[in-house]
């Protein structure tokens, strides 16, 4: 089996956030965001990461509308969750994400943050509680 850590991914247009699991499965942390607005180019650089933090699981946020219908952010993250599938060998699975970015905003709204650096900081955080939420959903299954 791949190493032990997970990766947390909250996929966008212009700015991809990444989280990822300490060794043990029980916290994630933020590590950063991706700035392309090219599908493949962004599929690369998940994929690197992945492979260069030895990672056994990629959990791509999947942003199913608030009423559990499919709507055309969840199927642009299933798109990218298929071609990252079709381009590298650790397995993807898409993990509901309702309300992990307005969480993230609420949480900064207590800062001074702001602009550019809010946007990059937003997309990070939103990946951390995707994939906070599926480790405390694990360990809570046991």
């Amino acid at each position: 089996m791949a190493g032990k850590r997970v990766l947390g991914v909250d996929f966008g247009d212009a700015r991809t956030g990444l989280a990822l699991s300490d060794p043990s499965g029980f916290l994630a942390s933020g590590i950063g965001c991706i700035k392309s607005g090219s599908f493949l180019k962004t599929a690369e650089e998940v994929i690197r990461v992945a492979k260069e933090k030895d990672v056994r699981l990629i959990v791509l946020g999947h942003p199913i509308n608030m009423n559990g219908t499919i709507g055309p952010r969840a199927e642009k993250a299933e798109a990218f969750g298929k071609h990252l599938t079709e381009l590298c060998d650790i397995p993807v699975l898409l993990f509901d994400e309702r309300l992990s970015t307005a969480n993230a905003h609420v949480m900064l709204n207590s800062t001074t943050i702001k602009g550019q650096k809010r946007k990059e900081i937003i997309d990070e955080m939103s990946a951390s509680l995707i994939l906070q939420s599926y480790l405390d959903k694990e360990r809570a299954n046991g």
